[in-house]
């Protein structure tokens, strides 16, 4: 279980911010898991990552690199191994909130039509988060 968490975590900081700074990615992974934390969401890291992913629809699941139609390859070795290492050091209870309870975030060049209906929290280099 704890394997398979830290995998699912690790795909998500790998696919939505390995180009990003540090601290970008353990934003992003700290979204995943106030979505666990949040009763609007599913319960396992998993289950929030994979969200909406079955049936595929293009487009349709909660992070994009599920539904871009592109399949889900690690090409990067240094990158993934970056991620596990966020992924690692975010699932620790002590770890602070960087985001303060965030459940959405986007990339600061699109918006999205949500966006204008949620709390924006903060902006974290390329990603603005929301409550």
């Amino acid at each position: 279980m704890i394997a398979e968490t830290l995998f699912c975590l690790a795909q998500a900081v790998y696919f939505e911010a390995r180009s990003q700074p540090l601290i970008e990615q353990v934003a992003v992974a700290q979204v995943v898991l106030n979505r666990v934390y949040s009763e609007r969401y599913p319960n396992t890291v998993c289950e929030v990552v994979y969200e909406n992913h079955f049936p595929k629809q293009l487009h349709k699941c909660q992070f994009s690199f599920m539904c871009d139609g592109l399949k889900e390859t690690i090409t990067d070795a240094d990158a993934w191994l970056e991620s596990n290492q966020v992924a690692s050091l975010v699932l620790q209870p002590s770890f602070p909130d960087l985001v303060d309870g965030s459940v959405n975030y986007h990339a600061d060049y699109v918006r999205p039509d949500w966006s204008s209906k949620l709390n924006k929290v903060a902006q974290i280099g390329r990603h603005v988060f929301y409550r």
